[in-house]
């Protein structure tokens, strides 16, 4: 037909008809089919309606997005002959206009047969809206898939003609009032999930599969069959899940988007500092409340009462262990008491979910934990590789689209180098990265200069730079490793490299092997031979993920509870780490010891004695370095012992001694046996590399930068006094 001008219905009652309508004289060009506005519409003729003019109804007109008085493209539309009837349509129902405190019950097997016999043969496109009345009242369904003859329930098309074989599933948004009664129970999936099939990416999740997996199976799959059937295999839904693990790594995230995927109620979202209340009794009334609404529905409609969904953001902070606390109010305890009782209580619930999240579960009350309760519980880790590659996917996406994103941009190999990133850390990359990229198009000098739209590209170099920028919480701490090996590692001699050998097969071993997660190992040797250097530099070599440097320098404020506590931290967030390499430096200033009385501290030493025999959990994988001057007294107080393998770093020989100084370029080779021969046998190689660099300092030296034997000798008389 081409363009029309639009006007409205007719009447109210056709405007409940979802049908179009036109002037007889257009009725040849148009019945029975029209499309407009990407939906294809029944058309009938109507005496009222003027030449050229199409009527629509308020809903059709929002649809098609035009008002009355315009003029819109209509075009005649025939049904193909194959398939195109629909075997299933999913319908969101809802009150045209929503009243406080506007409750329905719909009969689903009563609708059906009132939607064929008023829809029959009409056309319907997903998206698509369309207004009815039904026992006197106005509702409005929104399409939401569409299946048609020939094809799998999970194979949904854009549009499908309703037929009198085409069956329904009804739906309803969150808070509507309408409560769907007698629905068809071969499709109950769709009563629970507003999607058939679920796009986590979509959704904004990556590297959360197998998580999801797990969650679908423990929570969801017994509600996903009628109430009946469960009742048979008697069983109780699970009503409670914990997510726990690092921050940053989504469980926040996997708890909103849950709540967005079920037809439940708006979920109730509380943060755990929110309930404590300064008034006797009045933090336990807040969590009464919580299941107020739950009680309510339960009581009134029993098994077939909505799905509540509660979540506890920071559970740690009123569930602590009972008896815990030191502030003999037992107002925590009373509030653990309390949430157990409406979990799991005489006159429990079975229409809520509890969600909670934390990052400390072992602050957690262990009763929590049993069947019944928070059953369910889920570790949310630090994404893998492939799950970081779909983080930075989602992340990139819209740059990606939006054409501002580099082409020399590599995702998967962002995905490889950013090792125990969480996603929050992959977020802030993107967005250090992005800030690059701006600062390009600004002049500082002049803000208010047109900046060119086209020109905003993120590249691979914005990203490199990002990579400086933000560093993961549980990364490797180069910089506190690149410190104890400021002069780097000399290759003196056989020993030497026997040395390095033995301790890269321990990490090959750690690496590979399946019977050995966790290995220990000790070196020890006497002041200034080098064991810091040589274990720092081990670790960075091993490219383990995480890599942290535990020494007594970062702890001489603290006392011996505090460096317990710290040291536990660090072995814990080691085991988040599918690899970890842990540097305890100089293990006797940990201990606190001291020779004269002697002197040191048992707690850390039966912490670190515990904490060396721990292995990790499954799936991950512990090495550990320690450094002593001591070894003496750590044969006296067992700590030897607890490492699995122990190696001598010795002090430099005389002919090790002249590899160093031939490496170092420090004298003319003629003057090499003459300087080794200046030195004491057995020399540690940090006294000498010190001598070296005081005999560079002092001047006096010859061509090249080369050391005279006259100020070596003044810088070895000037160290020994």
């Amino acid at each position: 037909m081409g363009s029309m001008r639009v006007t409205n219905c007719p009447s109210q009652d056709l405007a409940l008809t979802n049908c179009l309508f036109c002037s007889p004289a257009d009725e040849r060009q148009l019945v029975p089919y029209c499309e407009l506005g990407g939906c294809v519409f029944f058309v009938k003729p109507h005496p009222s309606v003027e030449a050229g003019c199409i009527a629509l109804n308020a809903v059709q007109r929002k649809g098609a997005r035009v008002s009355a008085g315009d003029v819109a493209q209509v075009l005649p539309f025939t049904p193909p002959s194959q398939k195109f009837a629909s075997v299933m349509l999913t319908l969101e129902l809802d009150f045209i206009t929503r009243g406080k405190g506007k409750q329905e019950e719909v009969d689903a097997a009563t609708l059906s047969r009132e939607m064929v016999k008023r829809f029959s043969s009409q056309v319907f496109t997903v998206g698509q809206k369309v207004t009815f009345e039904y026992l006197g009242t106005n509702y409005m369904f929104n399409v939401t898939a569409v299946v048609v003859e020939g094809q799998l329930e999970t194979d949904v098309t854009q549009r499908g003609m309703m037929l009198p074989s085409t069956t329904f599933m009804f739906e309803t948004p969150a808070n509507s009032g309408i409560k769907i009664v007698n629905q068809a129970t071969g499709n109950a999936a769709t009563k629970l999930f507003k999607q058939k099939e679920f796009n986590f990416e979509k959704l904004g999740i990556g590297g959360l599969d197998s998580q999801f997996e797990q969650i679908f199976r423990r929570a969801f799959s017994s509600r996903v069959f009628p109430p009946h059937i469960v009742e048979k295999l008697g069983i109780k839904h699970v009503k409670g899940m914990l997510l726990f693990g690092p921050p940053g790594t989504g469980k926040t995230l996997i708890a909103r988007q849950i709540g967005k995927l079920l037809n439940a109620r708006e979920p109730k979202v509380v943060n755990g500092p929110e309930v404590l209340n300064k008034y006797v009794g009045q933090s336990e009334e807040n969590i009464r409340n919580l299941f107020k609404d739950a009680e309510e529905d339960q009581r009134a409609n029993g098994d077939n009462s909505d799905l509540h969904i509660i979540i506890f953001d920071e559970m740690d902070a009123i569930c602590k262990s009972r008896g815990s606390a030191g502030d003999n109010t037992g107002t925590r305890d009373s509030l653990v008491n309390q949430l157990l009782t409406k979990v799991d209580g005489v006159d429990a619930l079975n229409n809520i979910l509890l969600i909670g999240m934390t990052n400390r579960k072992d602050l957690l009350d262990e009763a929590l934990m049993r069947p019944g309760r928070l059953e369910v519980q889920v570790e949310i880790g630090l994404p893998d590789e492939r799950g970081r590659t779909q983080i930075l996917h989602i992340h990139t996406a819209k740059m990606e689209g939006n054409q501002f994103l580099g082409r020399d941009v590599r995702v998967e190999e962002l995905a490889a180098i950013t090792k125990n990133f969480s996603g929050a850390e992959i977020e802030g990359l993107v967005k250090s990265a992005t800030s690059f990229a701006l600062n390009r198009q600004l002049d500082v000098n002049d803000l208010s200069a047109q900046i060119l739209e086209e020109n905003i590209k993120v590249t691979m170099a914005d990203f490199e730079a990002a990579l400086e920028e933000v560093k993961p919480a549980f990364g490797a701490a180069v910089d506190s490793l690149e410190r104890c090996r400021l002069n780097g590692i000399i290759p003196y001699g056989p020993h030497f490299q026997h040395l390095m050998t033995t301790c890269r097969s321990i990490i090959q071993q750690v690496r590979t092997s399946e019977q050995t997660p966790l290995l220990t190992c000790l070196l020890e040797g006497p002041p200034g031979a080098g064991k810091s250097a040589l274990a720092a530099t081990l670790a960075l070599e091993s490219d383990f993920p995480f890599i942290k440097l535990v020494s007594a320098e970062a702890m001489v404020s603290m006392s011996a509870g505090s460096k317990v506590q710290m040291i536990h931290k660090v072995f814990e967030d080691a085991f988040k780490s599918p690899l970890s390499v842990i540097l305890l430096d100089d293990i006797e200033r940990l201990l606190e010891y001291a020779a004269i009385g002697p002197h040191f501290s048992n707690a850390i030493l039966q912490t670190l004695l515990v904490l060396l025999k721990r292995p990790p959990p499954p799936g991950r994988r512990l090495l550990v370095f320690g450094t002593t001057s001591n070894i003496q007294v750590m044969e006296m107080l067992e700590v030897n012992a607890a490492f699995n393998v122990v190696l001598n770093v010795p002090l430099l020989k005389s002919e090790d001694t002249k590899q160093v100084l031939q490496h170092a370029g420090a004298f003319a080779a003629e003057e090499v046996e003459g300087a080794v021969a200046m030195l004491e046998p057995n020399m540690p190689i940090k006294r000498l590399l010190m001598l070296l660099e005081m005999a560079r300092a002092g001047g006096g030296g010859g061509a090249g930068g080369r050391i005279a034997l006259e100020r070596w000798v003044d810088c070895i008389q000037d160290l020994n006094g």
